[in-house]
Parts: structure tokens; C-alpha cells; sequence
């Protein structure tokens, strides 16, 4: 048994420490610095706390073989994600932040949210009912999305995307950020308004976890 089956296979209550994740393909650009402010304010509040970009793994996109099934964490696909999946297994919060790509979250973004559909167990009843196996566990999350154009309709799915799943795995999503009208990279740091937001939603969600 690897150490990522034996975490899921004999649950306790996660640590008091977040983990966030930027689907940005520009390192350095917006949506890290966005996702670096939230942590931020959780380390403010002296909660342990990580970051990491998803371009910098080499990772795919769950390929439904449905071994997760039987050994209730992801073993049909071995990348890079696959010694991540302890460290989200372990933190009690978690940070998702992505820029809009076509209206929607990127396909890094889109990778790891499916990756985590090893966590639902389901029924055999059609449609299939499901639990998770991260709910009932004070789970807190908080979401971000960065659009270079001025309306919520042009920004579509991409809060969406990452608030629905999470509250489907049982995740209390406590906050989210979207930040319009920037493109550039970095240009974000100059808007004051949305970095003391991405601070507080960052102690928010420490205090959250503690």
C-alpha cells in the first residue's frame, strides 16, 4: 500500500495547514501573485502554508479508468500530481486561483479538479448518488479568478468551475476573489483593492481552519 492509500484508507482529521494552487501558465504572472497575497494572510495568522503552480508539473487530466474505485485514491495514472495528493489529503484548507481561459478555468486548473474525482465514492444506483471522502472534516476553501475584461459575464464559468466541485467533495468554500480589467503580467500588484481582498480572504481562511 502506497502512502497516499494508506492516508485515504485510514482517515483522520486533516492538519491545520493550506495548500493552494495558481493554473496560471505565466509563472510569476497574476494569478501567482494573487494566490502569494492570499498565502499571505494565512501565514499571517500563523497557519502553515504552500503554494504551487500547475505548469511546473508534468500531470494529465483523469482518464476514467476507474481504479480509484477500489483503491480510493488515483494509482492509473503516476505523474508528478501523484505526490501532491497527500499534502491536499493533508491540509484542512485549500486555495484554488485561475486566470479566465475561454470563459472558463485553465486546462491545468480543469486537470487537477478532475484528478480529484478519486475522492467520491458512488453508489451503484443509476443516476450513481455519491459521498466523499473529504466531507465531515472542517474543510475550508477559498477561490480566485482573474479576467482581463470588465463584466462577470465575460469571466463565465471560472469561479463556477472551481466553487461547485469543491462543494461537491465537501468543501466549505468561505470566500472568492474575482478580479477584472487586467491583463498584463504582474499588473495585478498595482490594484490595491484587489490584493488587500486576497489578503483578507487569506486570513479569513486561516482563521477558518484553526
Amino acid at each position: 500500500m502506497n502512502t497516499n492509500q494508506s492516508l485515504i484508507q485510514n482517515p483522520s482529521i486533516p492538519e491545520k495547514t493550506v495548500l493552494g494552487f495558481s493554473g496560471s501558465p505565466r509563472i510569476n504572472g497574476n494569478s501567482d501573485l494573487i494566490l502569494n497575497q492570499i498565502i499571505s494572510g494565512v501565514v499571517r495568522e500563523n497557519i502553515a502554508a504552500d503554494a504551487l503552480n500547475l505548469t511546473k508539473l508534468k500531470f494529465q487530466g483523469c482518464i476514467g479508468c476507474e481504479k480509484c474505485r477500489k483503491d480510493k485514491i488515483c494509482t492509473g495514472l503516476t505523474d508528478d500530481l501523484s505526490p501532491v495528493y497527500d499534502r491536499i489529503i493533508s491540509a484542512k484548507g485549500l486555495i484554488l486561483v485561475s486566470p479566465t481561459h475561454n470563459y472558463n478555468v485553465t486546462s491545468w486548473m480543469k486537470a487537477l479538479i478532475d484528478r480529484l474525482y478519486c475522492f467520491y465514492n458512488f453508489n451503484d444506483n443509476r443516476p450513481r448518488s455519491w459521498t466523499s471522502q473529504l466531507e465531515n472534516q472542517g474543510r475550508k476553501a477559498v477561490i480566485a479568478a482573474i479576467c482581463e475584461q470588465e463584466s462577470v459575464e465575460d469571466m463565465g464559468f471560472t469561479l463556477e468551475a472551481m466553487r461547485q466541485p469543491l462543494a461537491a467533495l465537501g468543501l466549505d468554500v468561505i470566500g472568492e476573489l474575482a478580479v477584472f480589467r487586467i491583463f498584463d503580467k504582474a499588473k495585478v500588484k498595482d490594484d490595491k483593492e484587489a490584493m488587500g481582498k486576497a489578503y483578507q480572504l487569506g486570513r479569513d481562511l486561516a482563521c477558518a481552519v484553526k
